[in-house]
């Protein structure tokens, strides 16, 4: 009996705090907050991902003449990055997906601070206070309005809460990962670049029409068959890094927008199950 009517107290003193929460907007402004920070995030890698295939694109359609013994033969190096152009379209679209993750959690943000919504939690908790405490209504209006009472505080403060929690998480354990991959993902665009410009700048040479050009052709395609077997290591080098820091990326927000917010509501969950059995009226 004594365990019983402290639990009533306990839920009693946590719906008036959570009332008091709910009006201060505190939770709101935070979550707002963090998922703007998560999606200006998702956005830049979106972008960064865009990026890379615009190079790699360029990459891919950049071809270079040989002339080995007078035979001409074109070679495009940039199509070792096939693969890789895969994985970056590919990484895009999580990318977006998780942008638009994020875009829902700014919506559900919004919705949960509607002022109507807190008007209606302090009413289904002040009544919830009467019933409970009333002996003649404790027993089954008590445990229908306790249910709904927690219904209503799991609709208005877990979006909140997971925002708020899964930037935590963000900080102490995947910004390392984040800023370590968007920064080596930002040099090696702009090293497919610069290496894709020496290409373009390498083709105009070879189509300067100057009898000096025609003279020194047959020794510079030799020297361009090593040329572009060092071009082809540049583009496994970036092609390798790419792979690596991609993934990396999709770990961070996968966990982010998807695996840590799942995990998060199921426990709250749990832990709002656990509240009703704690707060269940006696016979």
């Amino acid at each position: 009996m004594i365990t019983k009517l402290l639990g009533t107290l306990f839920l009693s003193i946590l719906f008036a705090l959570s009332a008091a929460l709910a009006y201060s907007g505190y939770l709101d402004n935070k979550g707002t907050e963090y998922a703007d920070q998560a999606l200006g995030r998702a956005l830049l890698a979106f972008g960064i991902a865009r990026g890379l295939n615009g190079v790699i694109s360029v990459a891919q359609g950049t071809e270079v003449a040989v002339q080995p013994a007078g035979i001409g033969v074109n070679f495009t190096p940039g199509q070792i990055l096939d693969p890789v152009n895969d994985l970056i379209e590919r990484f895009s679209w999580i990318m977006l997906a998780a942008s638009a993750s994020l875009g829902v959690q700014k919506t559900l943000l919004l919705i949960a601070s509607w002022p109507y919504f807190n008007h209606v939690l302090s009413a289904v908790f002040a009544a919830f206070a009467l019933l409970v405490w009333a002996p003649l209504w404790r027993s089954q209006a008590g445990r229908f309005l306790l249910r709904f009472a927690l219904i209503f505080v799991f609709m208005r403060f877990a979006v909140p809460l997971m925002a708020i929690s899964s930037e935590w998480v963000f900080d102490e354990f995947l910004q390392p990962q984040y800023q370590e991959a968007t920064a080596e993902l930002e040099a090696t665009a702009q090293n497919i670049g610069r290496i894709n410009q020496a290409a373009q700048e390498a083709i105009t040479g070879q189509e300067d029409p100057s009898l000096l050009d025609k003279a020194k052709r047959f020794y510079q395609s030799a020297a361009s068959t090593f040329d572009i077997d060092g071009r082809i290591e540049q583009y496994k080098a970036a092609a390798t890094e790419t792979s690596q820091y991609a993934i990396n990326l999709v770990v961070v927000f996968v966990f982010q927008t998807i695996v840590f917010p799942m995990l998060f509501l199921w426990l709250l969950w749990q832990l709002s199950k656990s509240l009703l059995r704690l707060g269940r009226p006696p016979h």
